[in-house]
């Protein structure tokens, strides 16, 4: 395949407008605050079920509570019930004496339900704090991934404006060379990644390696329409004073 010197050296031009599209799009995709974001995400979730479990078990401890209250109250009914009775002077001595054991069986039933509940109230304050201090924590981390979804947007957005200057300057790159040699250009670059490089001091400038002497000495002898590629990763090679040939 044959091309002007001109033409193949404008070639180096599209390959370092191919070059920086390629970098734009690994920066898209390694960009620092999407991994930043993922991990938020992550820790942001764990927050918030952290968050879900202290609320149940609070409401868990608030029915307990209301349980507990409930029953106090019953022991306390039947109290006041025993004591109506007894204060009513119509009950015999037997019935007095066991109203009175009873009294006293329900009194110890009231202090330990009462401990009970106030146990029940102090855990349930624990709580509380639990769900204040987590409650904190999900904001906070809110907060950055908030401060991180705008970073991430900044650099998408002169991603995308960058990328679509470059993406300008090859729509008015390509149509200048002939089409052979754009498909073949094309077709290297999707193999190899690089399409076409300055052959600089005897060295391909797309794989960095030495081309052998005998490659060196058969380019010398090839016209300078003549497209060369390299030996070792096929990427068009333009020939320049810097070539050392």
């Amino acid at each position: 395949m044959k091309a002007e010197p001109a033409v193949q050296r404008r070639l180096l031009e599209l390959a370092k407008v191919d070059a920086e599209l390629s970098r734009l799009a690994h920066r898209r995709r390694t960009l620092p605050e999407l991994a930043e974001i993922a991990e938020l995400e992550q820790e942001l979730r764990a927050k918030k079920d952290a968050l879900v479990s202290v609320q149940t078990s609070a409401s868990d401890l608030d029915r307990e509570v209301v349980r507990q209250e409930r029953e106090i109250d019953s022991v306390r009914t039947r109290t006041d019930k025993d004591r109506t009775a007894m204060a009513s002077g119509t009950v015999g001595a037997k019935q007095l004496t066991e109203l009175q054991h009873e009294l006293e069986s329900l009194q110890r039933r009231q202090n330990a339900l009462e401990d009970d509940l106030l146990e029940l109230m102090e855990r349930r304050e624990a709580l509380d704090l639990d769900a204040q201090r987590t409650g904190a924590e999900v904001d906070k981390v809110t907060e950055q991934l908030e401060h991180a979804g705008r970073r991430r947007d900044e650099a998408l957005k002169d991603i995308d404006t960058t990328q679509a200057r470059r993406e300008q300057d090859r729509t008015e790159l390509a149509p200048k060379f002939p089409e052979p040699l754009v498909k073949l250009y094309e077709r290297v670059r999707a193999q190899r990644g690089i399409g076409a490089a300055l052959l600089r001091s005897r060295r391909c400038g797309a794989c960095h390696l030495d081309l052998d002497r005998s490659t060196v000495s058969e380019i010398k002898t090839m016209p300078e329409d003549e497209i060369v590629q390299c030996e070792n990763c096929n990427a068009i090679l333009v020939r320049t004073m810097e070539s050392g040939l």
